[in-house]
């Protein structure tokens, strides 16, 4: 998803707005789908349409086994007391620094694990995005090279284990093809 949609970012926050304005709730946004389909292009977009603190998971993820543990921490830590999430050091392979997020913020998350059955309800509204595996293949590996393409299958089977246990695509509010 090199470029964004401008119409969709529009609507997407609109809707998001919408949504949390009818439940006086924190605005939040979860951006949810495999490698390469273009979660961080609009996770980051619709957060500067609506001025929202975006929260990366792969800044998150503990590791390249770590899918689930970054899935739990959404709900655990970045969307629930104390809103915030420790940063994960790729080159130490080591957690780092706690990153704190203000807890009533307007947010975006955007990763593969974003969107659970226990964040669902977190949320202002949940977006799954799918593209073909060719072109997430070309957009992965093109954005983080030899590293990801080691990992891939590793990463993959993460996610592949991850959709079967929570169906991100079945609670999206809106599912995007890129």
């Amino acid at each position: 998803m090199p470029d964004v949609d401008s119409a969709l970012v529009h609507g997407l926050a609109a809707a998001a707005v919408g949504a949390a304005t009818a439940t006086g709730r924190r605005l939040v946004v979860l951006v949810d789908g495999r490698s390469g389909t273009g979660k961080t292009t609009l996770g980051t977009a619709l957060a500067a349409e609506l001025d929202a603190v975006v929260v990366h998971l792969d800044h998150v993820y503990p590791g390249w086994d770590g899918l689930r543990a970054a899935a739990d921490a959404v709900v655990s830590d970045v969307l629930g007391p104390p809103s915030g999430h420790r940063r994960w050091d790729w080159d130490a392979s080591e957690p780092a620094e706690w990153v704190p997020i203000d807890p009533v913020a307007p947010i975006v998350v955007e990763g593969c694990g974003a969107l659970s059955r226990a964040s669902a309800p977190l949320a202002s509204l949940r977006l799954w995005l799918e593209a073909d595996d060719a072109v997430r293949w070309d957009r992965a590996i093109g954005r983080d090279g030899e590293v990801f393409k080691r990992e891939w299958e590793r990463w993959a089977a993460q996610e592949a284990a991850f959709i079967a246990a929570e169906d991100p695509a079945g609670l999206a509010d809106v599912v995007v093809r890129t």
